[in-house]
C-alpha cells in the first residue's frame, strides 16, 4: 500500500543540499548587503568566515583557510596550478570528480611524472601503490560514486610530497587527519547546507612552503594567484578575497557554522550523518532489491549514499521521478557518468526522522516500477 507519512523535508539533494533544520532566511545577518566586501564590515565577515572555519573545524596551528571563487572546483584547481610541478603526482580516482583531476593534470597541466591510480565505480584505489615522494592529488569522499577514504592510516607523518585533498563532502561529516593533509577544500553547499559558487582553501605550513619556494612555469590566471613577490599574500587568508564574493552568501555560511557550534560541533554533525547513514544501512539489509554501490562497508560515504536497485536503467529513472511526483524525495538520482541507482543525501542538515519516512516510500515506487 502506499505509505502515508511523508518527509517533512523531501530534500535530498547532493548538492546544493538541504538546508539545517530551522533554517530561515529572515533569520541571517543582513547588515553587510549592499556593502563593498572590502569595506571594514565586509572584511571583518569573511575574515570571520576563515577564522570561524579553523576554529570549529579544529585545524592545527599555521593552517590557514581563505574564500576562493569557484566552489570547490575552483579551490582545487587554484591548488593544483599553483603547487604541482616540482614532484611527480600520483593521482587517485575512483569516480567522475576524481576523474576530472586526472584530466586537469595529465591534459591541461601536461605533467611529465603521473602515476594514475584508477578504479571503478564502487571500489577504491590501491592505497599501498601510492608514492609519497609525489604530491599526491585524491577525493576524500567519491560524491558520484559513495566510497569514501576509511582512514588517513595510509598517508605518512614524514611524506616528501604534498598531500592534496579535495574533501568537500567530507568536511565536517567524517573524521580527517588534518595534520597528514597539506592542501584541503570544499564548498558551502555540501555538508553545512550553504550556497554555491564558493570555495574553501585550507593550507598546511608546508604548502606555504611550496608556494613561496616554486614559482609554475604556466601563465597563472588572477583568481589563482596566492602569492607576490615570492610570498604568500596573507590578506588572502583573513578575509581579503581575490575577487567579490556574495556577501549574502557570506552571511548563510556563517549562520550554518553557528549552527554546528550550536549543537556541540564537528562531533555532533558527524554523529548526525552517521546516524542517517545507518538508517539505509538497516534499509538495505532487510531489502535483497537495493545495495550500496560501495562494495566494502568500511568505504561506504555517510554524505552521499549511493544505491543501487534490481531494476533495469529506464525502471530507476522512473522510481526517482514517481517520489519527485509524490513529493517525498527529490533530486536523488543517480550522478549522470555514474552507474544507474540512486544518491540519498545524508549529510548533518538531513534529519534522520525524513529519511525513516522516506524508506517506506522507496519500497513503494520499486514494487510500483518492478510489477
Amino acid at each position: 500500500m502506499q505509505p502515508t507519512v511523508k518527509p517533512k523535508n523531501p530534500n535530498f539533494s547532493s548538492g546544493p543540499c538541504s538546508k539545517r533544520p530551522g533554517y530561515k532566511v529572515a533569520d541571517l545577518q543582513l547588515d553587510t548587503l549592499g556593502r563593498s566586501h572590502r569595506s571594514a564590515l565586509g572584511k571583518k565577515a569573511l575574515g570571520l568566515a576563515c577564522s570561524e572555519s579553523a576554529r570549529i573545524l579544529g585545524l592545527p596551528e599555521g593552517y590557514r583557510v581563505a574564500v576562493v571563487a569557484g566552489s570547490d572546483t575552483g579551490a582545487m584547481e587554484m591548488a593544483m596550478w599553483s603547487l604541482l610541478g616540482p614532484r611527480g603526482v600520483d593521482v587517485l580516482a575512483w569516480e567522475s570528480f576524481g576523474s576530472g583531476w586526472v584530466t586537469d593534470i595529465v591534459k591541461q597541466l601536461k605533467l611529465p611524472n603521473v602515476n594514475k591510480l584508477e578504479a571503478a565505480y564502487g571500489d577504491i584505489s590501491d592505497f599501498s601503490k601510492v608514492n609519497f615522494d609525489h604530491d599526491v592529488v585524491f577525493t576524500w569522499n567519491g560524491t558520484t560514486s559513495g566510497v569514501k577514504v576509511p582512514n588517513g592510516d595510509w598517508i605518512p607523518a614524514d611524506r616528501a610530497g604534498l598531500a592534496i585533498c579535495d574533501a568537500t563532502s567530507a568536511v565536517f561529516a567524517m573524521e580527517l587527519p588534518w595534520d597528514k593533509l597539506d592542501v584541503i577544500t570544499y564548498s558551502w553547499q555540501k555538508v553545512l547546507g550553504g550556497e554555491g559558487a564558493h570555495g574553501m582553501l585550507i593550507l598546511s605550513p608546508r604548502a606555504v612552503q611550496r608556494l613561496e619556494s616554486y614559482t609554475p612555469p604556466w601563465p597563472l590566471p588572477k583568481l589563482f594567484r596566492m602569492t607576490s613577490g615570492g610570498k604568500l599574500t596573507e590578506g588572502l587568508f583573513k578575509g581579503d578575497t581575490i575577487n567579490t564574493p556574495s556577501m549574502l552568501c557570506v552571511s548563510d555560511y556563517l549562520d550554518a557554522l553557528a549552527w554546528v557550534e550550536r549543537i556541540g560541533g564537528v562531533p555532533a554533525t558527524i554523529a548526525r550523518s552517521e546516524a542517517n547513514l545507518k538508517v539505509l544501512s538497516d534499509f538495505v539489509a532487510a531489502n535483497d532489491w537495493i545495495s550500496f554501490l560501495a562494495k566494502d562497508p568500511a568505504t561506504r560515504s555517510n554524505t552521499s549514499v549511493c544505491l543501487t536497485l534490481k531494476l533495469g536503467d529506464e525502471q530507476v529513472k522512473k522510481v526517482v521521478k514517481l517520489l519527485e511526483a509524490e513529493g517525498v524525495a527529490y533530486d536523488i538520482g543517480a550522478y549522470k557518468d555514474a552507474p544507474a541507482g540512486i544518491r540519498i543525501w545524508c549529510g548533518a542538515t538531513v534529519e534522520s526522522s525524513d529519511l525513516q519516512a522516506l524508506m517506506p516510500w522507496l519500497s513503494w515506487a520499486y514494487q510500483q516500477v518492478s510489477t
